[in-house]
C-alpha cells in the first residue's frame, strides 16, 4: 500500500509538471526571468530554435497520456525514457550555458519524480500472472 501511495503521488506530480511545461511550450509563452523557463525565452537563452517547443510540448503531453493509461507497459517504459532524456538534456543545457545551479531546480525535480514514478510502477511479469508462454 505504501508503494502504491508513493507511486501515485510521484506520478501525479510528474504528470502535472509535464502537462504544465508542455502547454507553455505548445503555446510558445514568453515569460522572461522565470526560474528555468520552458518557453520561448528559455529556449532562445539556451541556444535552441523556437520550433523545438512544439515537438517537446507534444512529446510531454503524449508521455503523460502513456504513463497514466492502464496497461501498455512497453509504451510506459518509452515514456519514462523520454522524460529521463528530456530532463537530463535540460539539466545539461543549463549547465552548458553557465546558468546558476538554482535554475536546475525544476528539471531536477521532474527528473527525480520520473525516477520515483518509474521505480514504484507496478510491473507484471508473465510468471506473476501465471503464464508460462515466456
Amino acid at each position: 500500500m505504501r508503494d502504491k501511495i508513493i507511486y501515485w503521488i510521484a506520478t501525479l506530480w510528474l504528470a502535472l509538471g509535464m502537462v504544465s511545461t508542455g502547454m507553455v511550450q505548445l503555446l510558445r509563452q514568453v515569460s522572461e526571468g522565470a526560474l528555468a523557463p520552458p518557453g520561448v525565452w528559455g529556449m532562445t537563452h539556451l541556444g535552441y530554435p523556437v520550433y523545438l517547443l512544439t515537438l517537446l510540448g507534444v512529446w510531454k503531453l503524449l508521455g503523460v497520456v502513456a504513463v497514466l493509461i492502464p496497461k501498455f507497459p512497453l509504451l510506459k517504459e518509452w515514456a519514462y525514457a523520454g522524460f529521463f532524456f528530456l530532463m537530463t538534456g535540460a539539466i545539461y543545457s543549463h549547465l552548458a550555458v553557465g546558468d546558476p545551479l538554482t535554475s536546475l531546480g525544476p528539471s531536477v525535480l521532474l527528473l527525480v519524480l520520473t525516477a520515483v514514478s518509474w521505480y514504484y510502477r507496478k510491473v507484471r511479469s508473465a510468471k506473476s500472472e501465471g503464464r508460462s508462454d515466456m
